[in-house]
């Protein structure tokens, strides 16, 4: 009874607890900052290292790995160490593995690995950079379980493995999930880092722009990205890597080539193929894995009826093919667990670093020492050789002689112990100039590992040219692409504001391309290619912006939408794009009908001082001030409300005071004063703006002039243009049939644009094949108003124009001589044929 303690089992439970919890969090779940690795990663890597399993020796048997770590280091559980083996060896699990493996170690499809008696495994290269230089004091030891061996407390870790790699776990009370990133964007943001410790997260992004999975993918949107970098939380939504490709059936198919991280793809395969059955998916006709070797490829074939960019949005928003990331950046910093943004991960990495820097020039300075003290007894020995040879022979036993020396040369034992110790080789001239040019690099050596420890600047610099060497060495490109589209981030700051060509096809496809990518042409010229259309497809909406602006998309049906230009994935010119209902939450049968770009919807003076004049097909007019659309929602809002039979056709952002021309396809314009229309709110349908002239007329444009001093542009189906004066336009009140703008022939085809232009403006023309061209307006001359025009671009025999873009600045692009004999050779073939007239009255 005497051994029985009474306690309070209250306390009892909570201190037992504790220590139970902080085993799991500091024992088990929780990686350590510094080298990123569990104590069972960890002792993997280090048993591994043990055995001698470098990246160029021979595999060992897994169960021969897994025996060493479990009866050394780790006694627990071998399906523990052998799955925490496996994970480092799988390319989909680690973004860059550390173990390399042999025979099956599992797939993507969720496969469980072969028994360990099955597989083998060596260190990967990269590895071996977390283990290098254990044997020189760099790190603590502690002992193992049973006290019969030693083991690394922390790995040096040239490497930040925890940002590369990343790390999962659940601890007791918390848990940690960290997203792996790329190993050249790291070390640039770590050099940034030791460059200026002041440096901040933005600046760091810089370098290091987000996570990089190892499956690749996309990373959709930026704000969890930034939230998590700059908290060490946040939620990062990833997309699998599609694209729609049309067989030689003409039938459509989505291609999967990658999917996002965690996902595990047969399970993906086999929950989309449920959802069709229960009709929550429709459109996809059937579900092929025709992945491989070579790489990842899910065929969903559509049927006829499908509309690609639909189906795709629906797979992205029921299946993994759209799926989330949540960081959260826990790790244990001198044994406690802290959340800890990507500035704190890099400090305390670069602080690792140089705490192994320092302990290693500190150990290689004292074997130096060590070495320099022996190499100076040689020299005491070669210097007087007789005697000490005459010492050594007279004296009876090595003790004696070794004692001798001591008194005699004043020698210390270490040095006296190794001149007994000494071959008689070394006593050769030869041997004796060797000694003597050892001792020299020794003594250089001893002054430049104390110059090293004695000047931080110098630590913190052999630290960038190691990290340098290690990002030649392993850099990679990036793996997971990012989409920036939404406003809860703006990359303004890392953007250049540069002028882009947006091109929108009649199917929907958008992209941007650098205005400097086309060259000027002159008139008549034939074009080049300007995008890399589907059949039946071809370039609808064509317009210039600079990066930094707004885009307002206004739709058929009347809807606005918001995108920033930047959000519109950058393409080389004759790349189709990407689908826009990828980027807007567009109404299923909807069309984009008109865009606007707009500089600052957060400047009060700008968006009070401008108004959104919006016309229909069918000549209604509508005028609301900017204000009422400087909100952007992601769903979009209802801009005008649209008339049965009627559709949203062209909208133009003014001042209040322009001057207004609408034009019909039938070749009549009206021109009237924007102050005729009184502002209207969001909600209402607008006024009269011109009388049709047939019930098959409509309205194909509208020109706003903020001065008199402008001219007009038209520009006919067949290629055919011109400018006229506005002046040969009366003012008229709005609502009337108007006045004719050009003479229609059947050469020239109906009207399909007009645009308010200046000398120094310039034009980019598409037409419905895809040719796109260039010109200048001050090449148009100024004629008549009812006159036919000149022709602009040669069009194909049963081509047609498809719209027609103004660039508001010049462009100051030097032609080459090549340009310029091509264009020539161009206008030339462009001659009109004798007889022709070129004015037509």
């Amino acid at each position: 009874m005497d051994r029985i303690i009474p306690i309070n089992i209250e306390d009892e439970m909570r201190n037992a607890y504790i220590d139970y919890s902080m085993s799991v969090i500091v024992a088990r779940a929780l990686p350590d900052v510094r080298d990123g690795l569990k104590p069972v990663h960890r002792r993997v890597l280090y048993g591994m290292y043990e055995l001698g399993l470098s990246h160029n020796k021979a595999y060992k048997k897994s169960a021969r790995i897994v025996g060493e770590v479990l009866g050394k280091y780790h006694p627990h559980g071998d399906s523990s160490v052998y799955d925490a083996m496996v994970r480092m060896a799988q390319s989909w699990s680690l973004r860059y593995p550390l173990v390399e493996g042999q025979g099956n170690f599992g797939s993507v499809d969720g496969d469980a690995p072969a028994a360990m008696r099955y597989t083998e495994a060596r260190l990967v290269k990269v590895a071996e950079e977390l283990i290098k230089e254990l044997n020189k004091d760099t790190v603590d030891f502690q002992t193992n379980f049973d006290g019969s061996l030693q083991e690394p407390i922390v790995l040096p870790a040239k490497l930040p493995n925890l940002l590369l790699n990343g790390s999962s776990g659940i601890a007791v009370g918390m848990a940690t999930n960290m997203a792996p990133h790329n190993l050249g964007e790291t070390l640039d943001a770590i050099i940034a880092y030791i460059d200026n410790n002041e440096i901040t997260i933005s600046e760091i992004m810089e370098h290091m722009i987000a996570p990089d999975f190892p499956t690749g993918g996309i990373i959709y949107g930026y704000s969890g990205v930034k939230e998590a970098f700059e908290t060490g939380r946040g939620r990062i939504i990833l997309r699998g890597k599609a694209t729609i490709e049309v067989t030689g059936n003409n039938k459509e198919q989505i291609i999967v080539t990658e999917i996002p991280y965690q996902v595990n793809k047969a399970s993906m395969i086999e929950r989309t193929a449920q959802l069709i059955n229960d009709k929550k998916i429709e459109g996809i006709a059937d579900i092929r894995d025709e992945s491989d070797k070579e790489g990842m490829r899910i065929v969903y074939e559509l049927k006829r009826d499908a509309v690609a960019n639909v189906v795709l949005n629906n797979l992205y928003k029921q299946t993994q093919l759209q799926n989330s990331f949540s960081v959260n950046n826990v790790a244990l910093v001198g044994g406690r667990p802290k959340i800890l943004n990507v500035k704190e991960l890099i400090g305390h990495f670069v602080d690792h670093r140089h705490e192994v820097l320092v302990r290693k020039t500190s150990f290689d300075l004292e074997q130096a020492k060590k070495r320099i003290h022996l190499l100076e007894g040689y020299l005491i020995a070669l210097d007087n050789l007789d005697k000490v040879i005459t010492l050594i022979r007279s004296s009876k036993d090595p003790e004696v002689a070794k004692q001798e020396l001591i008194i005699t040369f004043g020698l210390s034992e270490i040095q006296a112990k190794a001149i007994l110790e000494m071959r008689l080789q070394r006593l050769t001239g030869l041997e004796r100039t060797k000694v003597i040019e050892e001792h020299a690099q020794v003594k250089k050596l001893i002054e430049y590992l104390s110059e090293i420890l004695a000047d931080k600047m110098l630590r913190m610099q052999l630290i960038k040219e190691e990290l340098a060497e290690l990002k030649e060495r392993y850099a990679d490109a990036r793996k997971t692409a990012i989409e920036y589209h939404s406003d809860e981030f703006t990359m303004e700051d890392m953007i250049p504001d540069t002028e882009m060509v947006i091109m929108i096809s009649n199917q929907g496809y958008i992209k941007r391309t650098p205005l400097s990518e086309y060259r000027v042409q002159g008139r008549g010229g034939i074009g080049a290619k300007g995008v890399s259309t589907k059949k039946d497809d071809f370039s609808e909406h064509l317009f210039i912006a600079t990066t930094h602006q707004y885009l307002l998309i206004f739709t058929e049906y009347g809807k606005i939408y918001w995108l920033k230009v930047y959000n519109i994935p950058e393409t080389k010119k004759a790349t189709q794009g990407k689908a826009i209902q990828n980027l807007i939450n567009i109404a299923p049968g909807d069309q984009v009908r008109s865009i606007i770009q707009v500089r600052d919807l957060k400047n009060a003076d700008y968006v009070d001082n401008h108004y959104v004049m919006m016309c229909t097909r069918q000549g209604v007019i509508k005028k609301t001030p900017l204000r009422a659309y400087a909100t952007p929602r992601a769903n979009g809002i209802h801009a005008i409300v649209i008339r049965e039979g009627d559709c949203l056709l062209d909208v133009q952002l003014t001042s209040g005071s322009n001057y207004i021309v609408l034009a019909l396809e039938s070749g009549r314009a009206i021109h009237f004063n924007e102050q005729d229309v009184r502002p209207m709110g969001r909600v209402s349908s607008g006024v009269r703006g011109i009388t049709l002239v047939h019930e098959q007329d409509r309205v194909i444009g509208m020109a706003s002039f903020p001065t008199p001093d402008w001219d007009l542009l038209v520009v006919s189906e067949h290629g055919y243009g011109k400018r006229s004066s506005i002046d040969d336009y009366r003012i008229t009140k709005r609502g009337g049939k108007g006045i004719k703008t050009i003479h229609i022939t059947e050469k020239t085809g109906k009207l399909v644009a007009i645009h308010a232009v200046k000398d120094q403006d310039e034009l980019m023309i598409t037409n419905q094949s895809g040719v796109t061209i260039r010109i200048e307006v001050g090449e148009l001359p100024i004629i008549g108003r009812t006159t036919q025009g000149v022709r602009i671009i040669r069009l194909g025999p049963d081509d047609k124009i498809a719209s027609v873009a103004k660039i508001d600045v010049l462009d100051q692009e030097a032609k080459s001589e090549d340009d310029a004999v091509i264009n020539k050779a161009s206008q030339e073939e462009n001659v009109l044929e004798e007889g022709e007239e070129i004015y037509n009255n």
